[in-house]
């Protein structure tokens, strides 16, 4: 859900001679296919209706990476005059970030072209051509079903993309432009969830828990499962695919009507649509199933939000559609980001502060990132931190147990109070943080008083001559 592929593919003919698009699209991590719809042209509204169909479903991605299409950018309508089409109004209203690749470079999206090379091989040049556009349809949705939960991947190490890939587990509020609002109509009840088969009809005779009147809102339930050596899991007609990986570990489901999550030694794992009815959870009951505690989901309340993620090349993060920085030292490493109030800290795997930052994103909205989580405490940091005073050179910068700091050269020539920490020095200006930086070095503090560095701070301001 970081990264989607969309593209168009024209290799699908009817008996009558007639062309059909196909609007297709492929999560990047985990290859697995998001939509293959077909449409007679490859026009504004039919790729953009097959792209919030698919939004709908699984959640909004935080990228996408298209072609230069004049569906998916107005780039090129007019020499020099940019435009905004659908495709660009339906990502900028969602907080989506676009990704173009380079003019005459279709290997920047070689994992949706090699699904269109798989999808030619083992749909269209076997079955086609097609006597409708809805038998086309029909034959696209069964054998998209089974390239994300049947066929292995070499890509994966032979393992399906239904293992690589979760659907957003708190997908953000959908916004549709007004032009494609009268068309989509009502949202489409989701498919069965991913590696799932449609829950089997229970007998009459299954009566709701105690205390539920008939067609009222079923209670919660956990129950504890072993995982198999297929690492699929049926819970109440309902299959969970968790993977070989976790196979002999006891997992535990929590489920109601709306949603199924999976927990491994208390954490959340993953979360799937639930296709469990009022029925199928007062047989889980039943056969002893407990109530269940209250949702895994974060309660988006203001509480404290953990999320991680992994920086990129140029040391930023993924939030919400938006790139955050986090410091360029931490390029490749996974970190994670706690939310509390107006600051967010950064950590790592340990769990140890590297840095503290401005929340970028609104309370109201930390609850419904991807992977959200309530909050650790912080493990309590050893030893207590050192006060010592720095004068900030012309050039914004300061020096402490041989680390360079900058503080910016809007307080060159003023005092600053340096806390050393274990983990960052943390520079205090007018009685303002003007600086968290992590501490990358072991060299002892020496220095405690900023007069020592006043006469080369006023030999470097001094002009010549003077």
């Amino acid at each position: 859900m970081e990264l989607w592929q969309l593209d168009v593919t024209a290799s699908a003919f009817l008996t009558d001679g007639t062309e059909v698009k196909i609007v297709t699209g492929v999560d990047d991590h985990s290859r697995f296919c998001v939509m293959t719809k077909a449409a007679r042209r490859a026009t504004a509204r039919p790729v953009c209706l097959a792209f919030v169909e698919a939004m709908r479903t699984y959640g909004v991605p935080e990228e996408v990476l298209t072609d230069n299409g004049t569906v998916f950018t107005g780039r090129f309508h007019k020499p020099g005059v940019p435009v905004e089409v659908l495709f660009d109004k339906i990502c900028r209203e969602n907080g989506i970030t676009r990704r173009l690749t380079k003019i005459h470079f279709p290997t920047t999206t070689g994992k949706i072209e090699r699904l269109h090379q798989t999808l030619q091989h083992e749909l269209l040049d076997v079955h086609g051509p097609f006597d409708s556009i809805e038998a086309l349809q029909a034959a696209l949705d069964t054998w998209r079903e089974e390239y994300n939960t049947d066929r292995p991947h070499q890509s994966l190490g032979m393992a399906f993309p239904a293992s690589r890939f979760t659907p957003a587990s708190s997908p953000l509020k959908l916004r549709i432009p007004a032009q494609l609002s009268a068309s989509t109509g009502q949202p489409k009840p989701p498919p069965p969830a991913t590696g799932s088969l449609p829950a089997p009809r229970l007998p009459a005779e299954i009566a709701p828990m105690p205390g539920t009147a008939a067609g009222a809102g079923q209670p919660a339930v956990e129950v504890d499962r072993v995982v198999p050596a297929s690492g699929n899991v049926q819970l109440g007609g309902q299959q969970v695919w968790l993977g070989p990986a976790l196979s002999g570990r006891q997992v535990t489901f929590w489920a109601d009507a709306v949603s199924l999550h999976v927990l491994l030694d208390g954490t959340r794992i993953k979360t799937v649509p639930s296709r469990l009815g009022a029925a199928e959870l007062a047989r889980l009951a039943t056969a002893g199933a407990r109530p269940a505690g209250p949702s895994p989901l974060p309660a988006g309340n203001g509480a404290v939000i953990e999320v991680d993620r992994t920086v990129n090349a140029t040391g930023l993060v993924s939030l919400a559609g938006q790139q955050v920085g986090v410091g360029s030292p931490l390029v490749g490493q996974r970190v994670t980001l706690r939310m509390e109030g107006p600051l967010m800290a950064v950590l790592d795997h340990d769990g140890t502060l590297l840095r503290t930052m401005a929340c970028p994103i609104p309370v109201d909205r930390r609850s419904r990132l991807r992977g959200a989580r309530r909050a650790r405490s912080l493990p309590p940091q050893p030893g207590g931190p050192i006060t010592v005073q720095r004068r900030v050179s012309s050039r914004g910068g300061l020096m402490v147990a041989r680390q360079k700091i900058h503080a910016g050269m809007i307080h060159a020539g003023k005092t600053a109070a340096v806390i050393c920490e274990n983990n960052c020095f943390r520079v205090v200006i007018d009685g303002e943080t003007a600086a968290v930086v992590p501490r990358t070095t072991t060299s002892e503090v020496r220095r405690y008083k900023a007069n020592a560095t006043d006469k080369r701070y006023q030999a470097r301001s001094t002009p010549k001559g003077r």
